[in-house]
């Protein structure tokens, strides 16, 4: 007796016909494709044993349907891009979507290396400084009215020189008297020290910082002989070209504050009308 050879679906025999294994178990071609077969996404029929069934993402198409939506061309055996569940081979992918460069105008081809910034685009090759016409690539650039310069050009041709030490200024600074100057330039004239964020001033057009600018030049307490600096609010009393601080001027002999009072003088000394009644 002969062993019988049945579709694994429908049970009729596959004796003489076309068959499909399935995970190891045969079916008739009529039983696979109604099971199995997939729907082409461009005409909607199904993809027979007899059709080669191409796939992209879960999606499936027949071999003559797997085309450009734009252009209508065979995408089979060639590089293509997916927007927004539609295929486009490059070409019209890049008239479509693709960034153009901001120096020639042409399309930035989707692989080829760009330089991107503010929102624009250039060909790595078209990116290049205004002046010298040389590519940028990866270095350093400063931007000027909408123009783009390497930093030897830019330095060269537009950064304004440190009063100090001559050299160009590329970041940052600081203007005093209308002229710059680099941040670690602007110093103390005395102790060297940098006066960028801090309170200073200035004698014979020259800049100190606050303590030292007191040592050199405020006139000194006749009291505590600190200097009186008169920056910042400080409160003094000045009597016969000399000074003190307000906490400073007291009675010689009781230390009484005179400040706001009547006082007597004897030699260089400043008494109160008590302590000064005899003289």
């Amino acid at each position: 007796m002969t062993e019988r050879f049945d579709c694994h679906h429908c049970r009729e025999s596959l004796f003489g016909r076309k068959y499909v294994l399935r995970e190891e178990n045969p079916h008739c071609v009529a039983c696979f494709e109604e099971l199995y077969a997939n729907t082409c996404e461009e005409c909607g029929k199904l993809i027979g044993c007899d059709c080669k069934d191409l796939s992209y993402k879960e999606r499936h198409w027949h071999q003559g349907c797997f085309r450009c939506s734009q252009c209508r061309g065979s995408l089979v055996d060639k590089p293509f891009a997916a927007k927004e569940e539609q295929l486009l081979c490059t070409d019209c992918y890049s008239n479509e979507y693709s960034s153009r460069c901001q120096e020639c105008r042409k399309t930035i081809m989707p692989g080829t290396r760009k330089m991107e910034y503010k929102g624009s685009s250039w060909h790595e090759t078209c990116f290049v400084c205004h002046h010298c016409r040389r590519p940028i690539g990866t270095q350093s650039f400063i931007p000027k009215d909408s123009e783009n310069f390497c930093v030897p050009c830019y330095e060269q041709q537009h950064a304004p020189q440190c009063v100090q030490c001559q050299k160009p200024i590329t970041a940052g600074g600081v203007t005093y008297r209308e002229q710059p100057w680099h941040r670690e330039c602007f110093v103390c004239t005395a102790c060297k020290k940098p006066l960028s964020g801090q309170r200073f001033t200035a004698r014979d057009d020259l800049a100190y910082c606050l303590t030292c600018f007191c040592e050199l030049y405020a006139k000194r307490c006749a009291g505590c002989t600190h200097p009186i600096s008169g920056l910042g609010g400080t409160k003094y009393i000045s009597f016969e070209e000399r000074q003190w601080h307000n906490d400073c001027f007291n009675c010689k002999k009781c230390s009484l504050s005179l400040v706001g009072r009547g006082f007597l003088t004897e030699r260089d000394d400043i008494l109160c009308p008590d302590c000064g009644k005899d003289i």
